[in-house]
């Protein structure tokens, strides 16, 4: 049996967001700054620690290196988010895929880069993905895809990433569609529903956000 290797970064969003059951069992987790605290508050043991710690106490990081795992620590001014230090460390340990949580919510400057981040999984061909309490984002290169009916997330909507996206065609939907065009700024593509136990779509041009979420 393949035992897939997945890598949970936990990032210091607002903790009422993070879903009840973060990763899968063999699951790698990192803590990201105040992320660190919300995995000790769920008897979860990171592998390692990334970030500047400017949200957390002193007593807290000197408890942190007492458990002597991996601590990076940076500067508060520097070139990156913590997240992106992270993830881009996540990157050079080849996995399977990475899991962003605690990666939403908060500040709307933070939110938005962190949707970004999820290119550059997709350039190197690692599925990276966003999951909070109720939304899981995605994103996508050309291709034909399937998705499973999941009680968890009955709305999927599609959301351009490049300013157009080319041939999409969505089929098993309750508004389903053929050789369409999606583009900036359009709401064509938002809430749609399943109404088989397995539908599919597809595009020829473009990179599509995939959101699947629950009210």
């Amino acid at each position: 049996m393949i035992v897939l290797k997945t890598i949970c970064l936990v990032s210091g969003g607002p903790e009422y967001l993070l879903p009840e059951q973060m990763g899968k069992e063999n699951a790698i987790f990192i803590g990201v700054d105040e992320g660190i605290l919300f995995l000790q508050k769920r008897k979860i043991v990171p592998a390692a620690a990334f970030g500047d710690f400017d949200s957390i106490t002193d007593e807290d990081i000197t408890a942190l290196k007492d458990e002597q795992m991996a601590m990076f620590t940076f500067e508060q001014e520097k070139d990156m988010t913590d997240l992106e230090l992270a993830l881009q460390w996540a990157f050079e340990q080849d996995p399977d895929r990475i899991e962003l949580y605690g990666a939403t919510g908060g500040r709307l400057d933070h939110e938005l880069i962190n949707m970004q981040l999820l290119k550059q999984g997709l350039d190197r061909g690692i599925e990276t993905v966003i999951i909070d309490r109720t939304n899981e984002v995605m994103m996508k290169n050309p291709g034909h895809y399937s998705l499973e009916h999941d009680e968890r997330y009955p709305y999927i909507s599609f959301i351009p990433f490049s300013a157009e996206v080319k041939g999409i065609t969505l089929e098993g939907f309750k508004y389903p569609l053929d050789q369409a065009e999606l583009v900036w700024g359009s709401t064509l593509c938002i809430s749609n529903e399943l109404v088989t136990k397995k539908g599919t779509y597809s595009f020829e041009d473009g990179i599509i956000m995939v959101v699947r979420s629950k009210d």
